[in-house]
C-alpha cells in the first residue's frame, strides 16, 4: 500500500467507486418494474424492500469493525460476491420468496460495502504521504457517483428499448449487463485494490463483535444528551419513509401515466441520468444556500420544497410534467445531503465522528423499509398520486427538526462541553 503515490490511490479508489455504482445504475430505472413483471404486486414489492432496510439496520455499525479488524479488501471482496449472488438471483427470480431473498443479500452487501472504500483511501492516501490532503478524492468521488449511475440508467434504458433478447424480456437485458459489471467490478477490486493485512485479526475481529453493542450504545446515549443532534437524526426517519416515493413509486406512476411499462422504463434511463446530474447541480448550489439562508433554515426550506416536487409528480398530467417534477425533485436532494451532514458534522467532535454519522444513515433504513410497505399498501388501496402526496407530507414534516439546530448556531459555543465519548476500539 505504502509504495503507491497519492495520485494512484486517488485515481484507483475513484476508478473502484465508479464501478461500485454502475450496476445500481442500471438497476435502477427497472427493478421494480421487473418485480411487476413477476408477478409482485405493489405491497408485496414493499414488504420484500423491509428485508434489505432490517438487515442494514442490523449490520451497519457492526460492519465496521469486521472491515477493521480483517482488512478493507476482504470485506469489500465479499461484498461484493453477495452482490454478484443477488444479482444473478434477481434475474430469474419469479415468487415473493425469492424477491425476499434477493433483497436480503443485499441488505448484507450493503451493510458491509458501507465504508470500507473510503476508509482504505484514505488510510492508503495518508500511507503514500502523511501530510496529503485527501478531501480532493472524496469530493471527486460525488461526481463520480453522479456519472457512475448516471451513466448506468441510461444504458439501461438504451437495452430496454432495444427490447426483448430471446427468450430474455425487455426488462431483465440490463440485469444481466449489471452481472457482467459487477463481475468487472471484482476483478478490479482484486487487482487494484491492496493493503497490508492486520496481523491480529482474529483477535481483533473478536473483539470487534463483542463492543458492537457497547458502541451502539454509546452513540444512543450521545443523542440523549444532544436536542440539536437527537433532531438531526430524526430528519433522517422523515426523509428515508419519503425517499421511497421518488425511488419506488416514480418507475410505478411513469408507467401509469405512459400506459406501458417498458417505453417507461426505456424512458427513465435517460430520466434518471438526467436526474442525477441535476443532483450534482443541486450539491455545487450549496455554498449560495448557506449565504443566502444559512444552514438550518436552507435545509428546513429544501425539506419543503422537495415535498412540493414530490406533490408535482404525483399529481402533474402527462409524463412531461412527471419527469420535469421528478428533475427538480434530485435537484433538491443533491442540495439537501450537504446542508444536513455539514449541521451534524458540527454538532460532533473527531474521535466519535463515524459512530454518529453510521448513526445517522442508519435511521433511513428502518424508514425507508416502513415507507415502502405503507406507501404501496396506499397505491395499491387508492392509487399511486395518492400514496406519493402522503410521502411529500412526510417529506414536508421534517422541516421544523431543524429548529433546534438553528437555535444552537444562534447561540455562543460552551466552553467546556465536550461532545465526544470514548472511543471504542471497534470504531472505523
Amino acid at each position: 500500500m505504502s509504495a503507491l503515490t497519492v495520485r494512484q490511490v486517488r485515481g484507483r479508489y475513484l476508478t473502484l467507486y465508479g464501478l461500485r455504482w454502475l450496476p445500481t445504475g442500471l438497476m435502477i430505472p427497472v427493478m421494480i418494474l421487473l418485480m411487476q413483471e413477476r408477478g409482485l404486486s405493489l405491497p408485496q414489492i414493499g414488504l420484500v424492500g423491509t428485508a434489505q432496510g432490517l438487515l442494514v439496520l442490523a449490520l451497519e455499525l457492526p460492519t465496521g469493525g469486521f472491515a477493521d479488524a480483517l482488512g478493507r479488501r476482504p470485506v469489500l471482496l465479499a461484498a461484493g460476491v453477495l452482490n454478484l449472488a443477488s444479482l444473478a438471483l434477481f434475474a430469474v427470480a419469479d415468487s415473493f420468496a425469492l424477491f425476499f431473498l434477493v433483497w436480503a443479500l443485499q441488505g448484507v452487501y450493503r451493510a458491509l460495502d458501507s465504508g470500507p472504500l473510503e476508509s482504505w483511501y484514505v488510510d492508503a492516501t495518508l500511507a503514500a504521504d502523511p501530510q496529503a490532503e485527501y478531501e480532493k478524492g472524496l469530493g471527486y468521488a460525488g461526481a463520480v457517483i453522479g456519472a457512475a449511475i448516471g451513466a448506468g440508467a441510461l444504458l439501461s434504458g438504451g437495452l430496454v428499448a432495444l427490447g426483448p433478447i430471446g427468450p430474455v424480456s425487455a426488462l431483465t437485458v440490463p440485469v444481466l449487463v449489471a452481472i457482467v459489471a459487477q463481475a468487472v467490478a471484482l476483478v478490479a477490486l482484486l487487482v487494484l485494490l491492496v493493503e497490508e493485512r492486520p496481523a491480529t485479526g482474529v483477535a481483533a475481529l473478536r473483539a470487534s463483535v463483542v463492543q458492537a453493542p457497547r458502541m451502539i450504545g454509546q452513540a444512543v446515549g450521545l443523542l440523549r444528551r444532544s436536542r440539536v443532534l437527537l433532531a438531526l437524526v430524526a430528519v433522517e426517519l422523515f426523509w428515508g419513509f419519503g425517499m421511497v416515493t421518488f425511488e419506488s413509486l416514480l418507475p410505478v406512476r411513469l408507467a401509469e401515466v405512459i400506459g406501458n411499462p417498458e417505453r417507461a422504463a426505456a424512458l427513465l434511463g435517460p430520466a434518471s441520468s438526467a436526474a442525477w446530474l441535476a443532483s450534482a447541480a443541486g450539491a455545487a448550489l450549496t455554498p449560495l444556500l448557506l449565504r443566502w439562508f444559512g444552514a438550518a433554515p436552507g435545509a428546513a426550506l429544501l425539506r419543503v420544497l422537495q415535498g412540493v416536487t414530490v406533490v408535482g409528480m404525483g399529481l402533474f398530467a402527462g409524463p412531461v410534467g412527471v419527469l420535469v417534477a421528478y428533475l427538480a425533485c434530485y435537484a433538491v436532494h443533491g442540495a439537501s445531503n450537504p446542508l444536513h451532514s455539514g449541521l451534524l458534522h458540527r454538532q460532533v467532535d473527531g474521535p466519535y465522528r463515524t459512530s454518529v454519522l453510521s448513526l445517522n444513515s442508519m435511521m433511513a433504513q428502518p424508514a425507508g423499509a416502513l415507507g415502502g410497505v405503507v406507501l404501496t399498501a396506499i397505491a395499491a388501496a387508492t392509487s399511486v398520486s395518492t400514496a406519493m402526496v402522503v410521502g411529500a407530507i412526510v417529506l414536508a414534516v421534517a422541516a421544523p427538526l431543524y429548529l433546534p439546530a438553528w437555535r444552537a448556531g444562534r447561540q455562543p459555543a460552551p466552553v467546556a462541553e465536550p461532545t465526544t465519548l470514548p472511543v471504542p476500539a471497534a470504531d472505523r
